[in-house]
């Protein structure tokens, strides 16, 4: 038997990412400022993985370890956007973990643990390296919202978060086991060479698709298989509910799109109807039950589930009667989409965390109230995040939705555009809500908020691109249009 040594070179930046995880345990374990070392570490990690992803990118479709693996541009943006994310959720975390005594090395190593689960979810052409990752994401995120170990409500919340992780979990592994029985193959790309030739046995085809269907929807949080994201989102240290509302978003885009697009793109008709069925049901449950929602955390949650919906709106309006030349257009749309959930959800939690101090949790709305006479300039960032989220122009929220809705209609789903734009203007009241606490009512604290520098200068940036963004989208949107030309 002959061992082909693998190309090591489109992996360049997991490899990075495993070897610094050594690093920053050996530092936990021997430095004196063991804590401050292993953030300044974990920082540098991202850093790194950003510069070698960033200069290895050549516009090429790469594979190795016997095609399990896949570099190609997408993979490259999305990865990007997620070193992105990541370090930005730990420069907000940090003041809070302090104040809390909750920072420890073992917080940082489970960041970096879950970073590369996304990282290999992103870039899998197998199934089996697709759970791999999938699973080293969803364990560190199951110990990140159990780190606070004498809070009730956050070892609840990881209980429930694990047993739903596992059940879903559960129904993608058997759906991955049914396309295998149907195809004879693990591979991605060879599931979609099998389902092209019509050498795939199609009841069992069908029957693995809704599964794998059903797995995916969880980690994206979509009805009806959201139940663990308001519970998670409450429960968790708000730190680590910033993580989970954030980065995995992109991998769990990475995922679908390698899954159904790259995999079973010939049943578009099949898994589209099932992600318009997900998807409008997440827009009309996730608008609806964030109107009585008191807690911002369970709000936001809710709101997720929302957005999530909008996304899906995007994937499902690809193909259209058989016609695929809608395709980049959808899933562009729909990229763009998830990429500007992100950057909105990072300002929101920056702002609450910036609010919570040391034995106080800003968790409800009212804590918002009079914030404009306490802080005026974070009061004005948090209404930017606000209107974009509503979807009001000229935001990059309102943008995200836009195409996502031109795409849907261009599909000629002209009911559920109509329905969609009905469910936001619903959503627009949660959302004005926290505006009018922030700026008519008085603050119950008149105390100022101070922060540290580097906060500030972030969640300053923070702010400043989501109205940007929304004033010259077209960059953002060719970009995420340009990295799935090269992979589509």
């Amino acid at each position: 038997m002959n061992f082909v040594i693998p190309d090591f070179y489109p992996a360049a930046a997991e490899l990075f990412v495993v070897a610094m995880s050594f690093v920053v345990l050996m530092a936990g374990t021997f430095a004196k400022d063991s804590k401050g070392l292993a953030y300044y570490l974990t920082q540098l990690t991202l850093i790194g993985a950003g510069a070698i992803t960033l200069f290895s990118m050549d516009g090429q479709v790469g594979f190795t370890f016997s095609n399990m693996y896949v570099d190609d541009l997408m993979g490259d943006f999305l990865k990007l956007m997620l070193y992105f994310a990541v370090a930005v959720v730990l420069l907000y975390s940090r003041g809070y973990m302090i104040d809390r005594r909750m920072e420890t090395t073992e917080y940082y190593v489970l960041a970096i643990y879950a970073t590369l689960g996304m990282m290999v979810m992103i870039a899998a052409n197998h199934f089996l390296t697709l759970y791999l990752g999938l699973e080293l994401l969803s364990l560190s995120l199951y110990a990140m919202v159990a780190l606070q170990r004498d809070s009730a409500r956050a070892t609840e919340a990881a209980m429930k978060y694990f047993v739903l992780g596992a059940l879903a979990s559960g129904l993608l592994l058997y759906g991955i086991s049914m396309l295998y029985g149907a195809t004879g193959t693990l591979e991605i790309s060879g599931v979609a060479q099998a389902v092209y030739h019509q050498a795939a046995n199609k009841n069992v085809l069908m029957f693995g698709l809704v599964f794998v269907v059903a797995g995916l929807a969880f980690k994206l949080g979509v009805v009806p298989f959201h139940m663990w994201i308001p519970d998670v989102y409450h429960g968790a240290p708000t730190s680590v509910t910033l993580m989970i509302a954030s980065a995995p978003k992109l991998a769990a885009f990475g995922m679908a799109m390698r899954l159904l697009v790259n995999g079973l793109f010939e049943l578009a008709d099949q898994w589209q109807s099932m992600l318009m069925f997900l998807g409008v049901l997440s827009i009309v449950l996730g608008n609806l039950a964030a109107i009585a929602q008191t807690n911002i955390k369970r709000m936001l949650g809710y709101s997720g589930i929302s957005h999530m919906g909008f996304m899906l709106l995007g994937l499902m309006s690809g193909v259209v009667g058989g016609d695929r030349h809608f395709a980049l257009n959808a899933y562009s749309s729909s990229m763009f989409y998830v990429v500007s959930y992100v950057l909105m959800t990072l300002g929101a939690f920056g702002v609450l965390i910036l609010l919570s101090r040391a034995g106080f949790e800003a968790e409800n709305i009212d804590d918002f109230k009079g914030l404009n006479k306490r802080n005026s300039w974070f009061a004005g960032v948090m209404a930017m995040v606000m209107f974009s989220m509503a979807g009001i122009p000229f935001f990059i929220g309102f943008f995200a939705k836009f195409s996502v809705l031109q795409a849907v209609v261009a599909a000629r789903y002209y009911w559920v555009a109509v329905l969609a734009v009905v469910m936001s203007l619903i959503g627009a009241f949660y959302y004005l809500r926290v505006v009018k606490v922030m700026f008519f009512d008085e603050p119950a604290d008149a105390t100022p908020i101070n922060a540290p520098a580097d906060m500030r200068v972030l969640l300053s940036m923070n702010g400043v691109a989501v109205a940007v963004l929304g004033l010259v989208p077209q960059a953002l949107m060719s970009l995420c249009a340009y990295s799935l030309l090269g992979s589509l």
